[in-house]
C-alpha cells in the first residue's frame, strides 16, 4: 500500500512562470550571493495540536467493515476555536532573527507589517548580519505586495526579490516553509499544550534549540 501525497495543483501557466522566474533568479543571484538571502515567513500556531489524519488509525479485525465499528471509536472531537499565535521569522545562512509574535486580535495589514514587523524588527536584524548587502524574499500575501511595502523594501534592501520575480505556488523554495515550521511543530506538540502562554514559551525554546 502506498500513501498519497498532497501538493499544489499547478497549471501549465504556473509551471511556465516557475521555470522562467527560477532561471531569472539564478542569473540575478549567483552562488556567492546565496549567503545574503533572507527568507521570511509567518505561521499561525494554535494551542490545539494539529490533526494528522494519516496517523489517526482505528485497529479492527481484518475483514471488519466500517459500519461494524462503534461510532464513538471513529469520532475525533476537536475544539471549534483554539487560541492561537501568529509568529514571524527570517532566516539566512548568515544568521536568523528571533521569533516575532503578533498580539492576538491584531490585524496584519500593510501598515502594521511595514511599521512593526519590518522597520522595528526584521530590517535591523538583517542589517546587523549582512550590512548593506541584503537580499530579501517574502511571499505574496496582501500586506507584502502592497505598493508602500514594495517601495520600502526596494529602498531598504538592495536585493529585494519583488512579487513579480518570485515563482508562483513555490513554498518549496522557501526553507522556512518547507522545513523549519514542520520541524518546530514536531517538537512543540510532543505533549499537549495547555494555554497560549505555554505555547509561546515552547515556540521560543524550540526556536533557540535549533541549529
Amino acid at each position: 500500500m502506498f500513501q498519497r501525497r498532497r501538493a499544489h495543483d499547478l497549471t501549465d501557466q504556473n509551471c511556465a512562470a516557475r521555470l522562467t522566474r527560477s532561471r531569472l533568479l539564478l542569473k540575478m543571484f549567483p552562488k556567492s550571493a546565496v549567503d545574503f538571502i533572507f527568507f521570511k515567513d509567518e505561521k499561525v500556531s494554535a494551542v490545539a495540536s494539529p490533526a494528522n489524519s494519516q496517523n489517526d488509525r482505528v485497529y479492527a479485525p481484518r475483514h471488519a467493515r466500517k459500519r461494524q465499528i462503534a461510532a464513538k471509536r471513529l469520532l475525533c472531537c476537536l475544539p471549534n476555536f483554539s487560541n492561537s499565535l501568529m509568529v514571524s521569522v527570517a532566516v539566512s545562512k548568515l544568521g536568523c532573527s528571533e521569533l516575532y509574535f503578533v498580539e492576538p486580535g491584531v490585524k496584519v495589514d500593510g501598515r502594521y507589517y511595514r511599521d512593526m514587523l519590518l522597520k522595528q524588527q526584521m530590517l535591523p536584524v538583517m542589517c546587523r548580519f549582512a550590512g548593506d548587502v541584503i537580499v530579501f524574499q517574502q511571499d505574496s500575501a496582501p500586506a507584502h505586495r502592497a505598493c508602500e511595502t514594495v517601495q520600502l523594501l526596494q529602498q531598504s534592501t538592495p536585493g529585494f526579490i519583488s512579487p513579480d520575480l518570485w515563482p508562483p505556488n513555490s513554498p518549496d523554495l522557501n526553507p522556512v516553509d518547507y522545513r523549519i515550521w514542520g520541524s518546530m511543530q514536531e517538537r512543540v506538540y510532543k505533549t499537549a499544550v495547555p494555554d497560549v502562554s505555554q505555547l509561546k514559551q515552547r515556540l521560543v525554546d524550540t526556536w533557540s534549540s535549533l541549529s
